[in-house]
């Protein structure tokens, strides 16, 4: 695992390998801004080596704005689908507020989507179903 993207508010590694799986590992708030420009260029270093496994930590996540909800389901989401991911791994926010309106947003993705998004509760298991282990 190498870090290939560091802000204050997101971490993103890429785990190189016969999958190769890119995890978003959210540290706080981001501002909207701030946000999408971080998730644009981790969708491109998900092209650039053609990841199929993705694991999104949002367990410390902040406040996500329901614009930035409804361009991430538009923009990364369907995007993603695109790539030709197999696999996204979800760690769900702390937050009640910020769980339920993220789900919201993983649950309507779903039927346009062929990859399988599963939740987790620990990230040593994530990591190993989204690179296929």
């Amino acid at each position: 695992m190498r870090t290939v993207l560091s802000f204050p508010y997101l971490e993103v590694n890429l785990h190189e390998g016969p999958i190769p799986t890119l995890e978003t590992h959210w540290l706080g708030f981001a501002p909207s801004a701030d946000f999408r420009s971080a998730i644009e260029q981790a969708v491109e270093i998900a092209r650039q080596h053609r990841v199929l496994g993705w694991i999104a930590d949002d367990r410390q996540l902040g406040a996500v704005r329901p614009r930035d909800l409804e361009w991430t389901h538009d923009e990364v989401l369907l995007v993603l689908e695109n790539l030709g991911l197999r696999r996204f791994a979800l760690l769900e926010s702390e937050d009640a507020l910020n769980r339920r309106t993220i789900a919201g947003m993983y649950e309507r993705a779903m039927p346009a989507i062929s990859y399988e998004i599963r939740r987790f509760d620990d990230l040593t298991a994530a990591r190993a179903w989204a690179a296929g282990e």
